[in-house]
């Protein structure tokens, strides 16, 4: 078998393509490609094969002994492409790849983005699952290779079910390369609404800065996530919503307590208290900087005056509290029995418990079956609907032990 040559070929036909490779689609004696990449070449002599079936055409390569083979393919043939099932079918000294410059490529340049450090997903015949963990992630930049069924509109009507920590700009590019190129941001609501040119690139940037919100809209109970200002390096590190109205739940909150917040976070826990009990006193005890900032700027961005931000690590700062009627901890950093030990409550207090793993819910309940506490807990295993196209299905949250207790 003479070697293959995989020419990757734009939206601009023949006239982007090197001298050097248009000579060599010239002297193909077979060329293969998609009705739009043959339809570059009307005239070309070679016997031409309608590249469909994968699996039909590399048996047909392999089956043509002699003459020279020109496969012409989009783009880069080795980026998601129809390079990477050459190269396992064919010895590499068979191939002969004359990459073009991809979609992604061309959508980054046309936004005026650099883009080395995009996480690049294909959902073109394939799952939303990795995208939908790269958006809860928080992903900075995310260029998104759509197909018929996960189009523009399906991804954004994604984005708006997904109750996102962070904002992301939508970026819609069409027709890259050619004369038809439409490359336009628009709103999720415009885009879920839109139908666009079946050849195109979304391209989703997540922003830092967060708009003002409207108080009068938010519910007075169960604050989205996305209202939260969060972390720029961890967007998805909060209790989540659902997890957070049970929390508040068990810690049966009452008016004008004193209730501490252990590894607040955002705040999130702390602010839903402070809103819904505005004589109650919350002291958010955050260990890192960052966070004690952050839970003052949500506290600023809720207009709430009840949350005490404090910037230390538990449990050495908690001696420095007064005495809590209700205690939360989500978070302990390694020293959950120490933590546990520094608790000071009053009669008829409440403490409460996030835990993600089984090591620190087994370390939890020795603790208070040795102190004869008592308790219950509350396994939550949650999953949020999500648009998959035109269906729905079912994405997890991850799963959390509630572990409420009482002295007596």
């Amino acid at each position: 078998m003479s070697v293959v040559h995989v020419v990757g070929i734009g939206l601009d036909g023949k006239a982007g393509l090197s001298k050097n490779v248009q000579q060599i689609v010239a002297q193909a004696t077979l060329l293969i490609g998609s009705d739009r990449h043959l339809s570059y070449f009307p005239k070309h002599p070679a016997q031409k094969w309608i590249l469909g079936d994968f699996t039909a055409a590399i048996e047909r390569i392999r089956q043509q002994n002699t003459g020279n083979i020109v496969v012409l393919v989009s783009g880069d043939p080795l980026f998601f492409g129809l390079g990477r099932l050459l190269v396992a079918e064919f010895p590499s000294e068979k191939l002969a790849f004359h990459p073009h410059l991809s979609s992604v490529q061309l959508a980054f340049n046309a936004i005026k983005v650099p883009w080395h450090d995009a996480k690049i997903i294909s959902v073109h015949g394939r799952s939303l699952t990795e995208l939908i963990q790269a958006l809860q992630q928080g992903v900075e930049k995310i260029a998104v290779l759509t197909d018929n069924t996960n189009t523009p509109s399906a991804i954004a009507r994604l984005l708006q079910s997904l109750d996102l920590p962070s904002n992301y700009q939508f970026w819609v590019c069409e027709n890259l390369g050619s004369q038809q190129q439409r490359v336009q941001s628009c709103s999720l609501e415009q885009i879920a609404s839109t139908t666009f040119a079946p050849l195109n690139v979304v391209v989703l940037l997540r922003q830092s800065d967060s708009k003002d919100l409207d108080l009068a809209t938010l519910p007075q109970f169960g604050l989205p996530d996305r209202v939260f200002l969060s972390f720029s390096d961890r967007p998805g590190l909060m209790t989540k919503r659902e997890i957070r109205v049970l929390v508040l739940g068990e810690l049966a909150l009452q008016p004008g307590q004193i209730v501490w917040d252990i590894g607040a976070g955002t705040g999130s826990v702390a602010i839903e208290i402070a809103r819904l009990f505005p004589t109650s006193c919350i002291y958010a005890i955050e260990k890192t900087a960052a966070g004690t900032t952050l839970i003052q700027q949500n506290c600023d961005r809720f207009g709430v005056k009840n949350v005490v931000s404090i910037h230390g690590s538990a449990p050495e700062v908690l001696s420095q509290l007064p005495t809590a009627d209700r205690v939360f901890i989500g978070g302990s950093g390694g020293n959950l029995v120490a933590i546990l030990e520094a608790v000071r409550l009053s009669p008829n207090g409440v403490i409460v418990l996030a835990l993600a793993t089984v090591e620190h819910l087994a370390i939890a309940l020795d603790w208070l079956k040795h102190q004869q506490w008592h308790y219950q807990m509350l396994q939550v295993q949650l999953s949020r609907s999500v648009p998959i196209a035109d269906l729905t299905r079912f994405t997890p949250l991850n799963p959390v032990t509630i572990l409420s207790a009482t002295t007596n």
